[in-house]
Order: C-alpha cells, then structure tokens, then sequence
C-alpha cells in the first residue's frame, strides 16, 4: 500500500512540475516577445538608448537557463517566475515605460524584492557548500541565515553605489530627488561651530536666481538611497528568517523550497529539459 501511495505522489508531483514548467515557459516566451517588440519600436522611433536596454533585458533574460545548464543548479519555478518579473518590471515598465516617475512605490516595491531576492541566493550558496561532501564548511542555520543577510545587504550597497556614479559622470538621476520642507546644516552656522542650524518650513528653492516651482527644497538622492537600503534590509530580513527555520526544520519548508536552488544531478536536468521543450 505504502508503495503504490509513493507512486502516486511521485506521479502527481512530476504532473505538477511538467505544468509548473510549461508556465514558466509560456511567461519566457510572452515577455520576451514583449520585450522584442518594444525594441523594434524604440528602434524605428531613434530611440537608441532604449534600444540597447532592451537587448540587456534579453540578455538577462537567459540568465537562469544559462546558471541551470552550466553550474547544474536548479532553480524552483517560482524564484525563476519572480526574476523574470523584476527583470522586466525594473528595466522595461521602470526605465522604458517610466513606472518609476508615474508611480513612486514602484522603485520601493523593486527594492524589497531585490533584498529578497539577493537573500536567496546568498543563502542558496551557502545551503550548498554545507550539503557538498567534500566540502568542510558547515555552517549553523543561524550563521546560513546571517550570511544571507549581509550578502543581501553588500548586494543593496554595491547597487547604491552604482547609482551614485552613474548620477555623478553620466547625470543619469538614479537617485530620484525628494521635496523636503526642512533642512539642518553645520555649514550654515554663522560662527563656524559643529552645531547644525535648522530652516523650517521651507516654501520655495531659488538657484541661480531661477526659481525651481517646488515647495520646498530639493534633496538630491540622499534620502532615497537611505529608503532603498532600508527596505532592501526588509526584504532580507524577511527570507534570513525564512531561511532559517527551512534549515532548522531540515528542508521541510514547502514554502522556502520555491526560492532556495539546489544542486541538480545531470539526470534531472535532462528531464527538465525535455519538459520544457514537450
């Protein structure tokens, strides 16, 4: 009885995973097709910059295929649904399609995925050197969560970093400008002491003798990247714990299964292949 049970479960997981696949495959095609089509737009409108984005989206498009095949590491569905997504959400909807301007959670919402998302894998890297037999690195599922963390983290900086000098030599505004009402300065101390001075209710910003219309003054991207670095700290917090109880209850965790990789052997990998292409 037990035997035929494991039959049967074993057949309806594999059902499961052809459909999960074939989806995965049908949201590749779909959203790359998306993405060809706005580029032979952006093309025909001189619009080369966005042209050449839509070629790195294509490009990272191919990155899970390209991790599976090389490096036998099997990525769930569900993580390679969700990279998919932001691949296309920050790049096409966000740069492209100017999500980022029309709607101002959209960077918000990105930034937590990215520090989720970066907590994944960091954990995943770690989840397979201790599962590797020659390896002796072993870690505690505390420490396997606090390496996802600070890997996450360094992940959100790098980026932040990133942004910073794209703004500075390219003029680019990755870090988005925020309308502030008040400001507290050192410099503005007219006796020269550490001792910040404060302007309240600021009503306009003048440079040059040129009003900017804003009510207010204009931060220029410092409280954005303190915004992102926070909620990417959300994000990696959220999947650190996740990761944590899936070590701590040895793999259990149906929930976590659908974000952590995992060595494949070059059996299911093969298997894989042939579902996705039936």
């Amino acid at each position: 009885m037990r035997n035929k049970k494991n039959k049967s479960n074993r057949k309806d997981e594999l059902k499961t995973r052809i459909v999960e696949n074939k989806r995965v495959f049908t949201l590749y095609i779909v959203l790359r097709l998306s993405v060809i089509l706005i580029m032979i737009a952006q093309f025909f409108n001189g619009n080369y910059e966005n042209f050449f984005l839509c070629i790195l989206t294509l490009i990272l498009f191919t990155i899970p295929s390209f991790i599976e095949k090389n490096y036998h590491i099997d990525l769930p569905d569900t993580l390679e649904v969700i990279i998919l997504l932001f691949i296309y959400s920050a790049e096409i909807l966000g740069e492209i399609r100017s999500f980022y301007v029309i709607f101002p959670f959209w960077d918000t919402m990105l930034h937590t995925l990215n520090g989720f998302l970066a907590a994944a894998i960091g954990f995943s890297m770690v989840d397979i050197l201790n599962r590797n037999k020659k390896s002796s690195f072993q870690l505690s599922p505390f420490f396997m969560a606090l390496v996802a963390f600070c890997f996450s983290m360094t992940i959100g900086v790098l980026w932040e970093f990133f942004e910073c000098g794209m703004d500075i030599f390219f003029h680019m505004d990755m870090q988005k400008d925020t309308i502030v009402t008040g400001i507290s300065s050192v410099l503005l101390n007219p006796e020269g002491l550490n001792r910040a001075v404060r302007i309240r209710d600021i009503q306009s910003t003048i440079v040059n003798g040129q009003d900017l219309g804003i009510q207010g003054y204009l931060d220029i991207g410092l409280l954005d990247t303190m915004k992102d670095l926070f909620v990417n700290f959300i994000g990696a917090v959220v999947f650190s714990t996740i990761g944590y109880f899936y070590v701590k209850t040895r793999g259990e965790g149906k929930f976590a299964k659908k974000f952590i990789p995992h060595p494949m052997d070059m059996e299911a990998l093969k298997k894989k292949q042939e579902e996705k292409k039936n």
